[in-house]
């Protein structure tokens, strides 16, 4: 590849809080809309421990104001407010450099992410409404379900805003590429904090294409071996569901990926050279007008798109193969835009 994957080891969240000195400047205002939710309250938490956050606005319709209440106790420098409801929707989203919406019903048992949607599209549409008119600057990432569709709203509810800007909204698709160098370095024995895999496509299914090929340090598997591992990474997060029989999906893991991301921005937007994520952006490698593929971050959002790189010829198949469905789950996203 034309960048090297190494540099993606300086994601590491545990690293990511401790790194920052509290002398750095430029700290940001931080929102996560949905933070009451399974996914918004440790994701929450983590943001709350970094040293580069000096304001975390939560929102939520409900129970926000005990949740900011007992995140405001921890002794981090971050200030914690509390909105709750459309009527304080401006307070929070007012003066944010990140807004981060996990907002969203769950997934389970013997639901897709896609299954999610008319209730979470109406939810992210609303939400991006509202970043479109009270911090058109920020960066925004999408974690609400299906990420495929829901980015593709949030881009359309800003093009009719006037404020467009490719460069920054993002899928957080953070979770598949934890979820690869995780299973990976299990498979191999490895140091999973060294563990690089990118994880390319979309963000449901057939679409998560990890790019084992490119994995760093160098792994190999047998075919069949290989099939199976791309397959659990797919399809990981029906492996939560299922584990949880009913009780929810991956919040837990998913708020590490989210807060993750939400630290890359933040070093990136403060001029850290070399920060890089893989995420689900406007992009025109493929047929599909959306793809993830690995993102020098910069204080403007992306920076430079790094592209697919060389793939073997199963990822190359597996590209082809998932290029249908993401073209579907996108206009089903841009169509909801358009008639709502």
């Amino acid at each position: 590849m034309a960048f090297s994957l190494k540099a993606l080891a300086s994601r590491n969240l545990s690293r990511s809080v401790r790194q920052f000195s509290s002398s750095t400047q430029n700290n940001a205002k931080v929102a996560v809309l949905g933070a009451s939710g399974g996914i918004g309250q440790p994701m929450s938490l983590l943001i709350k421990q970094s040293p580069l956050v000096s304001h975390l606005a939560l929102y939520d319709i409900a129970n926000t104001p005990g949740v900011a209440a007992d995140l405001s106790h921890i002794e981090t420098k971050a200030k914690v407010t509390g909105h709750q409801g459309p009527d304080e929707l401006q307070e929070c989203l007012e003066g944010c450099s990140i807004v981060v919406i996990p907002a969203g019903v769950p997934r389970k048992p013997g639901m897709t992410r896609d299954d999610l949607f008319n209730t979470n599209a109406s939810i992210v549409k609303t939400l991006a409404e509202g970043c479109a008119k009270y911090c058109p600057k920020a960066m925004i990432g999408i974690i609400s379900n299906p990420v495929n569709s829901t980015v593709p709203i949030t881009s359309e509810v800003f093009k009719a805003a006037g404020v467009y800007d490719p460069n920054r909204i993002f899928g957080v698709s953070t979770l598949d590429i934890v979820r690869a160098n995780t299973f990976i370095a299990e498979a191999k024995g490895l140091d999973v904090s060294t563990t690089n895999c990118p994880v390319i496509g979309g963000h449901s299914g057939i679409t998560i294409i990890p790019v084992i090929s490119q994995c760093t340090p160098k792994v190999s598997f047998g075919e069949e071996e290989l099939a199976q591992m791309t397959d659990r990474i797919q399809n990981a997060g029906t492996e939560v569901v299922n584990a949880k029989a009913g009780a929810g999906s991956a919040t837990l893991s998913m708020a590490y990926a989210g807060a993750r991301f939400t630290f890359s921005l933040i070093e990136a937007m403060n001029g850290k050279q070399g920060v890089i994520e893989c995420a689900f952006v406007k992009s025109d490698l493929t047929e599909a007008t959306y793809f993830a593929t690995p993102l020098l971050l910069g204080p403007n959002g992306i920076e430079k798109n790094l592209g697919i790189g060389t793939l073997s010829a199963y990822e190359t198949k597996l590209v082809k193969d998932c290029i249908e469905e993401l073209k579907k789950n996108i206009k089903k996203g841009e169509d909801f835009a358009a008639n709502n």
